[in-house]
């Protein structure tokens, strides 16, 4: 997932330049500021032709625009491009008319519907809320670990993830016990779905791929750790309980990762600035 500007033309006067003056000569006797010499009535030869051609090429790009319209299909299907042989063709995300979700679980979206779309969309946001900072606070972990995983492995994965976000780790990090960054410090972890890829549906059960980019590091004038970009991709068992898809397992690997742009590193204010005034998206496939 920049913001425009006047393109360099500004806002100033497009008017003539002052000191210029426009003379209209008369082209005969009478009034000096009368209209000028007339051209002759009617059309030659050779305009006619033109404007003929010119209407027998509007009809035939309408005509030709229509045929390929009705051919084409639906916006769905359009855009879709060949996987991997013997894999489904990755679809795109052109909006379906389908409502997402029906409402939320904390601040994480839920109520996801038991389709192939339905798991797609909650692999993302499951991604986006396992990446998050919160999961470096013990409580916020707390709490995701139970709005994200299935009841029977919701307590196992709260001790794994608890081992996994240690004191040591986070002293590592810059932050203190509770995943706070030092005075006039902030942490900073977000995480971007930029695609979706639906492995295999099997009744309850679904495996799905999140590639993902994101944010992470510390912000602060003296952070030795400064904010960076990662490319990953998550993987992620989805099991339906309880009317809705939740998390039984995860892993996360590098890449697929683009090179890396030609951008001007911004300040750490600036950083810090545009994570607190920019929130983030329920995601849907």
């Amino acid at each position: 997932m920049s913001i425009g500007d006047d393109g360099g033309y500004g806002g100033g006067d497009y008017s003539s330049p002052a000191g210029q003056t426009r003379t209209r000569l008369p082209d005969g006797e009478g009034d000096t500021y009368g209209s000028g010499r007339r051209p002759r009535g009617g059309l030659s030869s050779r305009n006619l032709v033109t404007i003929v051609g010119v209407v027998v090429l509007l009809i035939a790009a309408i005509a030709f625009a229509n045929r390929s319209g009705g051919a084409s299909g639906s916006q769905d299907t359009a855009a879709d491009a060949p996987g991997p042989a013997g894999a489904p063709a990755a679809r795109s995300t052109a909006p379906t008319g389908t409502k997402p979700v029906d409402g939320k679980n904390g601040t994480i979206a839920a109520g996801f519907a038991k389709t192939a779309q339905g798991a797609q969309s909650a692999a993302a946001n499951y991604a986006v809320a396992l990446g998050s900072a919160d999961m470096f606070k013990p409580t916020a972990r707390h709490t995701i670990v139970k709005q994200v995983f299935a009841p029977a492995q919701a307590a196992g994965m709260q001790s794994k993830l608890d081992a996994t976000y240690s004191t040591g780790f986070l002293k590592k990090l810059g932050l203190d016990a509770n995943g706070n960054a030092a005075k006039g410090m902030t942490y900073i972890s977000r995480t971007v779905p930029v695609g979706t890829k639906l492995v295999k549906l099997d009744g309850d059960t679904a495996n799905l791929e999140v590639w993902c980019t994101g944010l992470f590091g510390t912000a602060g004038a003296k952070s030795t750790t400064p904010v960076t970009t990662d490319w990953f991709t998550t993987h992620l068992h989805l099991k339906w309980a309880a009317g809705d898809w939740k998390v039984e397992g995860f892993s996360r690997e590098d890449g697929p990762a683009p090179v890396n742009g030609d951008n001007k590193t911004s300040g750490a204010d600036q950083i810090t600035d545009a994570v607190k005034q920019y929130g983030g998206f329920t995601y849907a496939r």
